[in-house]
């Protein structure tokens, strides 16, 4: 009997403004898709061979392309589904601290190389009683007053990690909470290279599902509110979005890296979701402009991306001349040591999206962090 994974999915259909549900099926063995329409009871797409979803997407609450259609995975279409997919996945929260902000992209490598995928993720700035709520279990310790303090100093990312034993991978990376017994125990940890003590220690993660449950509703509420806000300053800025493809293929921490290590200032970080109506008011400017415009659409849509708001004085100019030429293979050529030439495939997977025009910057960082995120 071949293997064939089931999920219940769920599609806006824009033309329509409904939501439409579908039974998705995936045949690992050659990787093909078949979709039946639940409502009209009747097969929707026949069985076919598509490159573009890998078992790894396959998880509830994942968002996945299929042919253009952005469809969420709202839950198992069968108990062997459920078994096989679902038994070992757990989200967790990874709390990255103030002083290793600047450490993010070797952080986010460590977590891919550990095969857990980061499905949300926020730069934010708690207040004192923010971060003291967050840390309530924490209230009668004798360091809780240094640790409200410190987490409270500076900008935080967190992060929901998600993938097989997520919670126990993410602590084991993490290494012993004291930073200089992990440079003794565990030299490889991220403490033992980054951290400094028991309270500078890069970063915190859940130690149970309960506690993974109530840290990942405190910055990612799935009810009333949005959480900690973000902390775009929308002045001197220009926009750069990682692309779904290469948030997708790992690139991430090597983004942010390359970035880093330009001298360039990450003023903001926010995973967003973007769907084909929003990415079409986006891209606006390019419309009739140019050729690959439907195909930006297309790729911006097709999965999380990661958007950054890159600070300083003449950010936009710089940081395109960073990015370099749309077409990664011109990059190649003419401006090999480019985002775009490092890390891009064609003209629409050029790995990222950066701000043409100066006038824009303000612009495009305000439609992510205070309209999308709003």
């Amino acid at each position: 009997m071949e293997d064939r994974f089931a999920f219940l999915t769920e599609w806006y259909d824009p033309t329509a403004a409904l939501l439409r549900r579908y039974q998705l099926f995936y045949y690992p063995k050659d990787g093909s898709v078949e979709m039946f329409d639940v409502k009209n009871q009747r097969i929707f797409l026949r069985r076919t061979k598509y490159d573009n979803l890998h078992p790894e997407d396959l998880f509830v609450g994942n968002r996945v392309n299929v042919f253009s259609r952005q469809l969420n995975l709202i839950d198992y279409g069968d108990q062997y589904t459920a078994n096989k997919l679902g038994s070992k996945k757990e989200r967790t929260l990874a709390l990255i601290k103030p002083d290793v902000v600047t450490k993010m992209g070797d952080i986010l490598e460590s977590i891919y190389s550990s095969n857990l995928i980061v499905t949300k993720a926020k730069m934010t700035k708690l207040t004192w009683s923010q971060a003291a709520d967050f840390y309530a279990e924490h209230q009668s310790k004798p360091f809780f007053n240094n640790l409200v303090q410190f987490v409270s100093s500076g900008p935080v990312v967190a992060m929901e990690l998600m993938g097989d034993e997520a919670m126990s991978i993410w602590r084991r990376l993490l290494g012993p909470v004291d930073s200089a017994v992990a440079r003794k125990e565990a030299p490889q940890s991220v403490r033992a290279q980054f951290g400094t003590d028991g309270i500078k220690n890069v970063g915190h993660g859940s130690d149970s599902v309960a506690a993974a449950a109530r840290e990942l509703e405190f910055f990612f509420p799935s009810t009333i509110g949005h959480g900690p806000s973000n902390t775009a300053l929308c002045t001197d800025c220009t926009c750069c979005i990682i692309k779904p493809h290469a948030v997708s293929e790992g690139l991430t921490g090597k983004i942010l890296n390359s970035i880093s290590a330009a001298g360039f200032e990450i003023s903001a970080l926010q995973m967003f979701n973007v769907d084909r109506a929003n990415a079409e008011e986006f891209y606006e400017v390019y419309k009739g402009v140019v050729t690959e415009y439907p195909s930006m659409v297309t790729e911006l849509c097709s999965g999380p991306c990661m958007v950054l708001e890159i600070h300083g004085t003449d950010a936009p100019k710089s940081f395109r001349e960073f990015c370099g030429p749309a077409d990664p293979e011109i990059s190649r050529h003419l401006r090999p040591n480019t985002l775009r030439a490092l890390y891009g495939k064609d003209k629409v997977k050029n790995a990222v999206h950066c701000t043409d025009l100066p006038e824009d910057g303000v612009l495009e960082v305000q439609y992510f962090f205070k309209i999308l995120d709003g």
